[in-house]
């Protein structure tokens, strides 16, 4: 059993955005939902200033909170490190959203299709999408997966339930790896299984030092950073420059 993980190079990330995107089209999210975040951070004062960016997707934490104020076992722990969201079987009672400290849940306060960007039987449309019906649909999100033969891939399915980033679970599968980590032109997000010494995330967390949101609340995400954390490259920065005597 494949124990897999996400290595995220803070370094390499220029903030493009074309995570957020791929995991918006593959999972079919509604209208303003977005699974994968990249946050802007701007620090130190003009002239010297540095701007990076962080994405976000779902922790995938080894001890989720999520999964233990979920009342139904909707939300639950797979053995391969997946946090899944089983959207037959959510009530809404949000308390997952409550729970979770990264702030990466979304619930569906609307159908489905009255929440996406286009209408999904606007006929003037045909024109412009080649008789495609938006948004997009994969039905592949519609199957149960993992060992429970549960349904919880992709975004967007029924009203009041609670949705987020589920590693594709639908792309691993078929060997393929996550959405957001074919898309990065700057090759900033690697995914693989820790238990192979060969996968790159396990290659890259051997070389470099990393760490991981929120370490301190225990909640062990299985998303890793690399590159400098929040306030260091700054205070790298703004270090005083030797005095130069006429």
């Amino acid at each position: 059993m494949a124990r897999y993980a996400m290595v995220i190079d803070l370094d390499r990330c220029t903030g493009c955005r074309a995570c957020m995107e791929a995991c918006k089209v593959e999972n079919n999210t509604t209208e303003a939902t977005f699974w994968m975040h990249v946050f802007r951070f701007e620090e130190g004062e003009f002239p010297r200033t540095k701007n990076w960016f962080m994405p976000r997707p779902c922790m995938h934490c080894d001890n989720p909170p999520c999964v233990k104020v979920c009342p139904v076992g909707a939300r639950y722990k797979r053995a391969d490190g997946l946090v899944a969201s089983d959207w037959q079987r959510c009530i809404g009672c949000r308390y997952c959203e409550v729970a979770c400290p990264y702030g990466v849940n979304s619930f569906n306060w609307k159908s489905p299709k009255k929440n996406f960007y286009l209408d999904w039987n606007d006929q003037s449309l045909a024109a412009a999408t080649d008789s495609a019906v938006p948004p997009y649909k994969n039905p592949d999100l519609d199957k149960p997966y993992g060992p429970e033969q549960r349904r919880i891939a992709g975004g967007g399915h029924v009203k009041g339930v609670i949705e987020k980033c589920t590693f594709c679970a639908h792309r691993l599968e078929k060997g393929q790896t996550t959405a957001c980590a074919q898309a990065c032109p700057a090759f900033a997000i690697s995914f693989g299984d820790l238990d192979d010494p060969n996968s790159k995330v396990s290659q890259l967390l051997r070389r470099r030092p990393s760490f991981r949101l929120l370490e301190d609340l225990n909640t062990k995400p299985r998303v890793h950073y690399l590159g400098q954390p929040l306030g260091s490259e700054v205070r790298e920065i703004e270090k005083p420059r030797a005095k130069v005597e006429p």
